[in-house]
């Protein structure tokens, strides 16, 4: 389109500059027309699902149901503008909404002014931390929360919300606790006196739910309703929810009559501005489950939105959606709401409903807007009970045990650290079991990378390829032992593989040369580069020779600068390992200098 600047212009490079954005996410600065209705449509459902959603998230994190609107205003506008994911749903979500309450209930009572303050300040500290990382380009270190822990940390939040919520559908007063197994004693001694007339509602809200989820597509289908109208309809059901159940409160006067307890009075109007009053032991206090909150928020985020980017053949940059997440939170922070990440359910839906740029969300962000100003009135009477009933519909579905059983097939190492996972958020809460966690996971992955497959190969008859003398029916000489080591060199596993070569040579008296397949080595760091020259000079008191084949370039630049190249022997480096054999076997190299 004419006049619209290009994904090179000076405007978009004044952005990048400051800014780890990438090139064709600016979506404002080139906005296409055709566009617009997708977008639309996508704004309108999106803030649909939210206003209901956002209000049971508040209630979960032990906040007043506004603060949920309000975390759903200029958060979703912010990423709207400034994520690379054109379909992410950014608000408040279930699994935040748990981790605020597990890490702000020892600090301060739930629904009290400081708790409030509490929550404020939190998602300033994860917007910050998250702009932060963002900035520096850090966003890989996402990746130490591992694919089983997140699996395992997302199964077992989501069995703890679904318990927690359960209070609210039978209309039963706890107190507030993080361990699955208190809550459940406490769930089962409060079980007489459950409010009937609560949990009545609640059934009627879960049922009309799983009913839009499970039943209700297949019969618009059978009726011709059109795709559009069908997502619309199914994805309307939880506000459908909120207004019959809030009907029937009011009509049946049930909070008085009946005890049901109602969400009340909701302030009208935008939110105001804010800035968490805290003191520096408060802020302090914050700083691990805001640490927690970032990485565990950036992570689903950050699989969602490649997971709808995939489908559309796009690309989402993790360090600019750290930015936009980040500033997100600290919109957040400054509008009365709290910590906010991607959403998973209301993403699909977004992408379903045809959202092709941030501008659905800025939609979404502006409607939820209009209804704080217009429609509060109308949630007076909402039972709480509707709330739960959606967040349980909600939360059930990321009870998945399919991981685990993927990788007990496939590894068993990963299922243990699922199942240690799963089992400590569980019993001993969320932060500390999502630590061990990943704490059990790295030891894994140091104790695998501390013992490489090491392999001796031979020679494949008749070609030039080399393959473990244990799979394949190979020619080897006895003079000379073929080593491949399967893995990068570094401290911790480089004693491994000089005690391997030193016991196999030990064991084979015929053994002359020794040759090391560096082919799967992408790197050598001071610790193996030493164990390597101590072998080096091992061997050669023991009489037998050393070289290597197919180095990789970095790794032979690194070797040069420091001597070892020279120390070796140039001519007892070899680009193939088939030229390495032939030259070893001809004897036609010297033996590796001394020491």
């Amino acid at each position: 389109m004419s006049g619209i600047p290009s994904a090179s212009s000076p405007k978009q490079g004044v952005w990048a500059r400051y800014l780890p954005l990438a090139k064709d996410s600016l979506w404002w600065l080139r906005y296409q027309r055709e566009d617009l209705p997708g977008d639309l449509i996508a704004g309108v459902v999106s803030a649909i699902l939210l206003v209901p959603q956002s209000m049971a998230y508040a209630l979960l994190a032990g906040l007043p149901p506004e603060t949920g609107l309000y975390a759903s205003i200029l958060p979703v506008i912010a990423y709207g503008f400034l994520g690379s994911s054109r379909a992410l749903s950014v608000g408040p979500v279930a699994i935040i909404a748990l981790l605020v309450a597990s890490g702000l209930e020892p600090l301060a009572e739930p629904g009290s002014p400081e708790y409030g303050q509490l929550a404020l300040g939190l998602a300033l500290e994860a917007g910050l931390i998250q702009l932060g990382v963002g900035l520096l380009r850090l966003g890989f270190l996402a990746n130490f929360l591992s694919h089983s822990v997140i699996t395992a940390f997302s199964s077992a939040a989501a069995l703890i919300i679904a318990l927690s919520q359960l209070r609210h559908l039978l209309g039963v007063k706890l107190a507030n606790t993080e361990s699955f197994w208190l809550l459940l004693q406490r769930l089962w001694q409060s079980l007489d006196g459950v409010n009937w007339a609560t949990l009545g509602l609640g059934l009627l809200s879960i049922a009309l739910l799983v009913y839009a989820q499970q039943k209700l597509p297949a019969q618009l289908r059978r009726w011709g309703i059109p795709p559009l109208w069908e997502l619309l309809l199914t994805k309307s059901a939880p506000l459908a929810a909120v207004f019959l159940t809030t009907l029937l409160v009011w009509g049946l006067n049930l909070s008085e009559r009946a005890g049901v307890a109602v969400v009340g009075s909701i302030p009208a109007g935008l939110p105001p501005l804010t800035f968490p009053q805290l003191s520096w032991p408060e802020w302090g206090s914050l700083l691990p489950t805001a640490l927690t909150l970032s990485l565990v928020g950036f992570t689903e985020s950050y699989a969602m939105a490649q997971a709808l980017a995939s489908k559309r053949r796009q690309k989402v940059d993790p360090n600019q959606d750290l930015v936009a997440l980040g500033v997100a939170n600290v919109a957040a922070a400054v509008s009365g709401g709290f910590p906010v990440t991607g959403g998973i359910s209301r993403s699909v839906v977004n992408a379903q409903a045809g959202a092709n740029s941030g501008l659905a969300s800025v939609i979404t962000g502006s409607l939820i807007a209009l209804a704080m100003i217009w429609l509060m009135p109308l949630f007076t009477f909402l039972p709480q009970a509707t709330l739960a009933a959606v967040v349980l519909v909600a939360v059930l579905g990321l009870v998945d045990f399919h991981p685990l059983l993927q990788s007990w097939r496939y590894d068993r190492g990963d299922a243990l650290v699922w199942l240690l996972t799963f089992a400590s958020v569980l019993a001993i809460g969320v932060e500390r079991g999502i630590g061990l966690g990943v704490l059990a996971s790295l030891l894994l992955f140091l104790w695998r990378a501390s013992r490489p497959h090491i392999a001796i190969v031979g020679q494949v008859p008749g070609t030039e390829h080399y393959r473990n003398v244990l799979r394949h029916e190979v020619i080897t000489d006895p003079r000379i032992l073929a080593v491949r080591v399967d893995e990068s060199l570094f401290f911790a596993n480089a004693a491994y593989l000089q005690e391997y070569i030193l016991q196999e040579v030990a064991a084979r008296p015929a053994v002359e040369q020794v040759l090391l397949v560096a082919s799967a080595i992408n790197f050598i760091d001071g610790s193996a580069l030493e164990a390597l020259t101590e072998l080096v000079e091992r061997l050669h008191q023991m009489g037998v020779g050393f070289a290597l084949a197919e180095v990789k370039g970095p790794v032979m630049d690194c070797l040069k600068r420091v001597g070892f190249v020279e120390k070796v022997g140039a001519e007892r480096f070899f680009l193939s390992t088939h030229q390495a054999m032939q030259a070893l076997k001809s004897q036609a190299m010297p033996a590796a200098a001394s020491g």
